[in-house]
């Protein structure tokens, strides 16, 4: 225990052993600290010291937690190639000047929240867990991570910050590779974001980072967020079975942990969707809505038109269950998913103008095509001083099908009346009263259905 201590000189422990805690409470050091080497087989606990030189842990181990809670380093501080085993906690430590921290190992949660970091910083971490919540960048950064998921929520920053995933080992500035035997049996050196909740996200980017379980509520400025690299979304569940269609499947497409959180609360929610985890709060349609719209953007902005589609698809899902829109505009809604998903569907377009032509065919072929096809009638009369013949040339009206409704003639004249009303035009054929109104249904309708298909293709298409 070295509790209130105040070292004026160096500090060597180098290659020293604590066998048990080791205390260094309201410790000052004035001069440079080394523990190079050093192994602490129980707590670490640097709790409200002062470092006023460079702090040295260079190849340090920790097996038990260490925490450098409070701990104001006003220089230099080296953790490069130090190994925690527990729980390494910087709570709101104060990193003055320090332009590197790491490349580190922590086998446990690395806690950084409400520290600050006034100049300048790169950070290179492996670890389980990075929990940045409140924590204040002065300047710059670039934290570069591995296996790691990061809770960022209420982080504070004006100037460019980028959290990046490194997909191959760090390496040391002597030479060799960061060894990371502590994360032995590790499915991937991924790294998942929890949460950007409570950030201004003007000056942030994302490299290569999932996505998946982040919570993006109460994000400021979220459609300036700048995504670079693989960054991933959750999806959709699979499909429940045919048997349960519609309720049961859904359209593959990114959606937000948040929604996934919501569905999976409903009654009779669908199996497949995510449970919201403890602490990740209640959202709904009206909160989700302006986040999916804001990544949209995010997404046209960065030039990425067929990703930023799931976000449009996403914001017109969460305005179609919102409380506070006219029951009219649902229904409209409602309408346009069902038929083209909102103008992103070809498939659901195209098929429902396939519905509609084959409906339009047996309509005619029983109802509109005339039983047989008119004749023209030629009546006159001879003046009885002879002169000029007057001929009136008359057409009997198209009469009603009696019998053999659906035979082959009728159906190929069907089909061009039906074709030609795809493309507005007139197929020409004499219909019944019946057929001329099935006519112009189908021309009204059909065109639409097939410039819905044309729009979702396009959506999914541009650049």
């Amino acid at each position: 225990m070295f509790s209130t201590a105040t070292f004026e000189h160096k500090a060597l422990f180098r290659f020293v052993t604590f066998q048990n805690d080791a205390w260094f409470v309201s410790a000052i050091f004035k001069g440079d600290p080394q523990f190079r080497s050093a192994i602490f087989h129980g707590d670490a606990l640097f709790v409200s010291v002062t470092f006023e030189l460079n702090a040295r842990f260079e190849s340090a181990t920790f097996h038990g937690d260490a925490q450098f809670a409070f701990v104001t380093f006003q220089n230099d501080a080296w953790f490069v190639s130090a190994t925690f085993h527990g729980d390494a906690l910087f709570r709101s430590a104060t990193f003055e000047k320090a332009d590197r921290f790491g490349p580190l190992v922590c086998a446990g949660q690395l806690v950084l929240s409400g520290a600050t970091f006034g100049g300048p910083v790169t950070l290179w971490l492996a670890a389980r867990r990075l929990e940045c919540r409140r924590t204040r960048w002065a300047a710059t950064a670039e934290i570069r991570l591995r296996y790691t998921t990061v809770d960022f929520a209420h982080a504070v920053f004006e100037y460019p910050l980028t959290i990046a995933a490194e997909h191959d080992p760090f390496v040391l500035p002597d030479g060799p590779e960061l060894a990371e035997a502590a994360f032995a049996g590790a499915p991937g050196p991924d790294v998942r974001l929890s949460s950007l909740r409570g950030v201004d996200a003007a000056h942030l980017v994302l490299a290569d980072v999932d996505l998946s379980p982040c919570l993006f509520t109460g994000t400021v400025h979220l459609d300036q967020l700048r995504l670079e690299g693989a960054c991933t979304f959750d999806t959709t569940p699979p499909p429940a079975g045919w048997l349960r269609w519609p309720r049961g499947r859904f359209t593959r497409r990114r959606v937000l942990a948040e929604e996934h959180h919501w569905r999976a609360g409903r009654p009779g929610a669908v199996r497949g969707w995510n449970v919201a985890v403890f602490g990740a709060g209640r959202v709904g349609p009206l909160q989700l809505a302006p986040v999916y719209r804001a990544l949209r953007k995010a997404f046209e902005d960065g030039k990425h038109e067929p990703g930023a589609a799931d976000f449009y698809y996403g914001e017109m899902e969460m305005r179609r269950h919102a409380n506070d829109i006219p029951r009219a505009e649902r229904w409209l809604l409602t309408a346009y998913w069902a038929l083209s998903g909102y103008g992103l569907r070809a498939s659901r377009a195209l098929a429902w103008l396939g519905a509609g032509m084959l409906l339009t065919i047996g309509l005619l072929m029983a109802f509109g095509i005339a039983q047989d096809t008119p004749k023209q009638t030629a009546t006159g009369a001879v003046p009885p001083g002879g002169g000029t013949v007057t001929f009136e040339i008359d057409k009997d009206d198209p009469k009603n099908p009696t019998s053999d409704l659906f035979s082959g003639e009728r159906f190929e004249k069907a089909l061009n009346v039906t074709l030609n009303s795809v493309v507005f035009r007139s197929s020409g054929q004499d219909l019944t009263t019946a057929g001329t109104y099935i006519e112009m249904a189908s021309r009204l309708t059909e065109p639409v259905l097939l410039g819905l298909a044309v729009l979702a293709i396009r959506n999914r298409v541009k650049r």
